[in-house]
């Protein structure tokens, strides 16, 4: 096999490593053994075997599991995609994503397709809701009827220009309907018109009672990594939709603020 080359990608909280290995993609995970696997240990394998060839997406060619040192470890080598993530750096869009008209249509059938899958992976559950939409939404708890399929992790940091390719599987699984294109509405807040046209090519989504709540669902796990610290360029423009959508002001402090928990660079599942 080439030595591997290139820059280093780190994942969320360090707990991944990837780079470049020739014309392949290695990506390790690592997880303390003493801790279960979760369903982001297994979740890239799941979605290629899982997922229409239909959903761009980089194929896995092989996977190795070892354990060392107190740890689990899974390799897993990929294709290389040839194209750029729209965003480096984070998953918050920093300048407008010129993007043309059928890389929308491309993304919108990707995630119709994808909403329909069958699975047994769960990657927002109604208890998080339950316990969090007063403290970050000021808003009583809502019951979800309207359960996808979704990628759970859709930002621009996962999402290739120049030809759509949808990265990191990892987080897939049954989402509230509008929660995926909800989520990347928020992390475009900053760029307006991205945001407006996200807003356009998901009409049909975001603008039914059940496509709202999922971007509620989205907006409120923001609002909780923002009171870690995380994104915080983002968070009034977070406050700012979610008071548009419930008419209610978004609590202004948490007490997350004062555990000195740092900047967390992406939500990967509501906690």
């Amino acid at each position: 096999m080439p030595a591997a080359s290139g820059p280093e990608s780190w994942g969320w909280q360090g707990r991944t490593i990837s780079r470049r290995v020739g014309d392949r993609w290695l990506r390790v995970v690592s997880q303390p053994l003493d801790k279960p696997t979760g369903r982001l240990w297994d979740g890239a394998a799941a979605a290629d075997a899982s997922l229409p060839r239909t959903i761009p997406r980089p194929r896995l060619l092989d996977v190795i599991d070892w354990t060392a040192g107190g740890h689990r470890y899974r390799a897993e080598l990929s294709e290389l995609v040839p194209w750029p993530v729209l965003q480096r750096g984070g998953p918050v869009l920093e300048r407008e994503a010129d993007l043309p008209d059928v890389w929308w249509a491309e993304l919108r059938a990707a995630l119709t397709t994808l909403a329909t899958v069958s699975t047994d992976r769960v990657s927002v559950r109604q208890g998080w809701i339950d316990r969090n939409f007063a403290t970050y939404l000021g808003i009583p708890p809502i019951q979800i009827t309207a359960w996808v399929t979704g990628h759970a992790d859709l930002h621009w940091a996962n999402l290739c220009a120049d030809h759509l390719a949808v990265l990191d599987w990892e987080s897939w699984g049954a989402v509230p309907a509008g929660y995926d294109t909800g989520l990347l509405h928020a992390y475009s807040l900053t760029v307006p018109v991205t945001a407006a046209r996200i807003r356009r090519t998901f009409a049909h989504i975001l603008d039914t009672p059940a496509g709202r709540t999922g971007e509620l669902v989205a907006l409120a796990q923001l609002l909780q990594v923002a009171a870690r610290g995380g994104h915080p360029e983002l968070a009034p423009q977070l406050a700012r939709r979610a008071e548009q959508l419930t008419g209610a002001p978004v609590p202004s402090s948490h007490p997350e603020h004062h555990h000195g928990l740092g900047q967390l660079a992406v939500a990967k599942s509501p906690s």
